[in-house]
């Protein structure tokens, strides 16, 4: 079994689910009392996310190039950005740790594809939706045709993620608010959502909507594990 580097923290809410699913997955496959291979280093997120919102995005990405050095020394085989925004940087951690970025962006343009969605909704921060890293990875690799809510309900969802639920806060208002994103997407053309924020899963599910939900979370989860035991 190889060992996978994991770069978490962003916010530590949505850190846990990666752990558990990935040795969910190991375990299923395997059996026993067997578990997955981890090396986890935890970036302190408030020095992350005023880097962010100072659009210092050289800084955030030292913040994860060292991280990256970090668990290359650990002995991991591949970096894990435990977050959607993030990836915005991730070619900072591959150069300085000389290891593969496992890229959230591919895992999801794959489930999609394999759905056969040509059209999907992107939900996350405002960075995630309104810059281009992330859609248009999506649309040149995938061929994937992306969604975003106008720019008044970007910034309303943008709230929502860092003062609730990057804190822990689960309020059913802002889970009535991610909802009707959901159905002005489903509206507006999109075959299904991606939930392109690691937290989001943390307010809706599956269940809740009629539209299939890419949960990427998950998706990024089991990939990691499938890649240590290929």
């Amino acid at each position: 079994m190889r060992t996978i580097g994991l770069i978490g923290g962003m916010s530590w809410e949505s850190t846990i689910p990666y752990y558990r699913i990935i040795n969910e997955t190991v375990q299923a496959r395997l059996g026993g009392l067997h578990s997955a291979r981890l090396a986890l280093v935890s970036v302190e997120f408030q020095e992350l996310a005023e880097r962010q919102h100072a659009d210092d995005w050289d800084g955030a990405g030292r913040i994860l190039a060292d991280a990256g050095r970090a668990l290359a020394a650990a002995g991991a085989g591949c970096l894990v950005i435990c977050a959607n925004t993030m990836h915005k940087v991730a070619a900072a951690a591959e150069a300085a740790s000389g290891l593969p970025v496992l890229h959230i962006a591919d895992v999801t343009g794959r489930a999609a594809r394999d759905r056969g969605l040509a059209t999907v909704g992107l939900l996350g921060t405002r960075f995630t939706m309104a810059e281009p890293f992330y859609r248009d990875r999506l649309g040149e690799r995938f061929g994937l045709r992306t969604l975003v809510p106008d720019r008044p309900d970007q910034e309303a969802l943008h709230g929502i993620i860092f003062d609730e639920l990057c804190r822990g806060r689960i309020l059913q208002p802002s889970r009535d608010f991610l909802l009707g994103l959901i159905d002005r997407l489903a509206a507006a053309g999109a075959e299904g959502v991606i939930l392109g924020c690691t937290e989001l899963p943390l307010l809706v599910a599956p269940e809740d909507v009629s539209l299939p939900l890419l949960d990427t979370t998950r998706l990024h989860a089991e990939a990691a594990a499938e890649w240590a035991l290929s």
